[in-house]
């Protein structure tokens, strides 16, 4: 998969892809970026990329035309693959959750949209737009760190960029609960000792203990998850209802 992120901050976003995981998959060529500047699209001197809103509502607004530019310049270089998303970062967008992660690592090429200002000319979303998608009801000072965030949650579910990939299946959400606690050495460690299943070697008793986990701790932290899970079981799908 190849993610192509749309930003006037690139050397920010690239960050995500030069640590841990993401670093790996790129060496290993599981995954490639590009990284597009609008304002190497811009006219004048200054490379203006935005410019006040109509109507006369405070703040600047991205100007359409660097980022068509940057489409088209995208199609001239051959660059575009077929099987493809335009997503806008926006907090208006759909919660970004597992499931969406996992639907979106199926195609070849993401495009990420990070906006900035107030927002970006409507025109470039209603033209290039396939999704939009939100980290969280909150506001962020641009789109790159949600940008960063959704290439992160999607890498994941790219065969073999998680060196054991069933990790990725035992994840929070992935069954519908949040995961149980993790332990490792030592076992007692000034006196606080790690559950004694754990140390049973009975792998049936430690699965059940780690599903009991799960379910309270999703039970106490996140009863709306809580509810979802037990309304999927009812419905017949194994819990494998999602969560946010």
């Amino acid at each position: 998969m190849e993610f192509v992120i749309i930003t006037i901050f690139p050397e920010l976003v690239e960050q995500v892809f030069k640590w841990g995981i993401l670093r790996r998959a790129v060496e290993a060529a599981k995954l490639s970026y590009r990284l597009v500047d609008p304002r190497e699209f811009t006219n004048d001197r200054h490379k203006s990329i935005d410019d006040v809103a109509y109507g006369g509502r405070p703040g600047m607004v991205m100007m359409c035309e660097p980022i068509f530019k940057a489409m088209e310049a995208l199609e001239a270089q051959d660059a575009l693959k077929e099987s493809r998303k335009f997503i806008h970062l926006t907090p208006i967008g759909r919660l970004l959750n597992w499931e969406t992660a996992e639907d979106l690592a199926g195609n070849d090429q993401l495009i990420l949209l990070a906006g900035r200002y107030e927002g970006i000319d409507q025109r470039v979303i209603d033209t290039f737009a396939d999704d939009e998608i939100s980290v969280g009801d909150y506001v962020l000072s641009g789109g790159e760190l949600a940008a960063m965030v959704l290439v992160d949650a999607v890498a994941r579910f790219i065969p073999e960029v998680v060196g054991n990939e069933r990790s990725v299946a035992q994840d929070s959400f992935t069954t519908g609960l949040l995961d149980h606690p993790h332990y490792t050495r030592p076992a007692d460690f000034r006196g606080m000792k790690v559950p004694a299943v754990l140390l049973s070697g009975n792998h049936a008793e430690i699965e059940n203990w780690r599903r009991e986990q799960a379910e309270q701790l999703t039970r106490r932290k996140r009863p709306d998850l809580w509810k979802r899970y037990n309304s999927g079981k009812s419905g017949g799908t194994g819990g494998r209802s999602g969560g946010k």
